[in-house]
């Protein structure tokens, strides 16, 4: 059922390559929702509940000479993963339904997608480097061809400089992984239970670039605000994840000694840039940078509860990893809506006055900037507050006056995420209206595609049990049991 999930994006994404002059865009589109549909369903029905180790799981010999293995699976960390990945991939070609989409745009989607599922089924370390480097190129077409039509320079160079960020943090990530396999004789993560620390840094390093961890996250904001609406989704809401989640499967659950040594620079590493981004945001007048610069503070908060190596803290990364996922995905699809319209995403070209002008749109940004900031019945704020609960618990890695004060320093980022989203929404939503010749509201085929979103982080926000109880532990409780994978 795994390989099924895997080949129905990834073959169909190759063949809309192939094909691409012989399909409309609306055509390949539609294909696309429909192997994305089927993706999802059957990443929905794998899954056999935490009572089984891996659900699912093929393990066929692959590259014998280096004891490679197909080996796939579905724990209780990655479900979480898989699902928003297919839900967001499904989106992302909806989106797309138009009569000026390319089908070679939906191919690269559906194979970005398809390696990102692969990279959080994988089970074994050559496999899921493979998968991990599978969507490098492809997204940097997806920039570099179909980025802001304005400006092809610009998105040319913010789509070279992500590649090359990400092929250096990758060429880390495989010296760390010949380490592991020389050193260990295995290549199974579920089998590794340590390795050299060098190696464990070089793994740590390689997934902060892609997390971003500052000061490795230069190139993320220029790559977000050149690449198309379904680039810019892609990026926040799975390639970020695809760091988070190296650093947790990887990082704490398989190298977790290593790991408890290099936890307190990843823990600093992450809410120094809370607060930086906090700041940086304040300062932006381009939308698209302003929501990119948000998202290193919110894996910030991720990064700061990975690092403290509880049940709850890899709860926190992994609900905030999801939440994370959708709300940015959300504010990604309704700033490029906006830029679409009007052709800019700079707040003072935009004006004032969105709420009379498109109010249905103004709503869906507003609706995702409070998300974000962390307001009380939506999904950012169990992402947030569940980092702060496994900050001040510590844990058995992080000191206590360590932990207190990047947790202090944590808070304050909050505040300040709040005053930089409560100035966009002032500046563009509210205010006397000012015409623009571009102002339309959505349509319905946006109205599904946020819509979608805004029930996912209302329902995570209302009922985050389901979620968390795969962690075994109790929200309003100080007590927690034992994860074991």
């Amino acid at each position: 059922m795994i390989t099924t999930a895997l080949a129905i994006p990834l073959g169909l994404g190759l063949l809309l390559l192939v094909l691409r002059n012989a399909v409309s865009g609306r055509v390949a589109a539609v294909l696309g929702s429909a192997a994305m549909i089927a993706s999802s369903v059957l990443y929905a029905l794998v899954w056999e509940g935490r009572s089984v180790r891996v659900s699912g799981e093929v393990d066929t010999a692959w590259i014998e000479p280096l004891g490679a293995r197909l080996h796939l699976g579905v724990t209780f960390i990655s479900w979480p993963f898989l699902l928003m990945t297919a839900v967001l991939g499904l989106l992302c070609c909806v989106w797309l339904i138009a009569e000026d989409t390319s089908p070679a745009l939906v191919g690269l989607v559906l194979i970005i997608s398809g390696s990102a599922l692969g990279v959080f089924s994988s089970l074994d370390l050559l496999l899921f480097f493979v998968f991990f480097e599978l969507a490098l190129i492809p997204m940097w077409f997806v920039i570099a061809w179909w980025g802001d039509p304005h400006d092809q320079e610009g998105r040319r160079r913010a789509a070279t400089r992500f590649l090359l960020f990400t092929v250096t943090g990758s060429a880390l990530l495989l010296v760390g992984i010949v380490w592991i396999a020389g050193s260990f004789g295995s290549l199974q993560i579920l089998d590794i239970d340590g390795a050299a620390l060098g190696a464990a840094i070089l793994i740590v390093l390689g997934f902060a670039v892609k997390t971003p961890l500052v000061p490795l996250h230069t190139w993320l904001p220029d790559a977000h605000s050149k690449a198309p609406t379904v680039g810019s989704v892609l990026l926040a809401g799975v390639f970020l994840k695809l760091g988070t989640y190296g650093l947790i499967m990887l990082g704490a659950q398989m190298l977790p000694e290593e790991f408890a040594k290099i936890a307190p620079y990843v823990a600093t590493a992450g809410v120094v840039g809370i607060i930086w981004s906090a700041l940086a945001c304040y300062a932006q007048d381009d939308l698209k940078r302003l929501i990119a610069y948000s998202s290193i503070g919110h894996m910030g908060f991720v990064s700061l509860a990975i690092s403290t190596m509880s049940e709850v803290g890899i709860a926190a990364a992994v609900f905030g990893s999801v939440a994370h996922g959708l709300i940015t995905g959300l504010l990604f699809f309704a700033s490029g809506s906006i830029k679409d319209r009007l052709g800019t995403a700079s707040m003072a070209a935009i004006g004032r006055g969105l709420y009379a002008r498109t109010p249905w749109l103004a709503v869906a940004f507003v609706f995702g900037a409070v998300a974000s900031l962390g307001l009380p019945g939506l999904a950012g704020f169990w992402g947030e507050l569940l980092s702060l609960r496994a900050a001040y618990e510590v844990g058995d890695v992080l000191s206590k006056p360590g932990a207190w004060t990047l947790l202090g320093f944590a808070v304050l980022g909050i505040a300040l995420t709040t005053a930089y989203f409560v100035r966009a929404i002032r500046l563009i939503a509210q205010g006397e209206a000012v015409p623009h010749e571009g102002d339309r509201d959505l349509n319905r085929r946006e109205a599904l595609v946020m819509g979608v979103l805004a029930l996912g982080i209302v329902a995570l926000g209302v009922a985050p049990g389901p979620l968390v109880g795969l962690y075994d532990f109790p929200i309003y409780s100080g007590s927690y049991e034992a994860v074991t994978p």
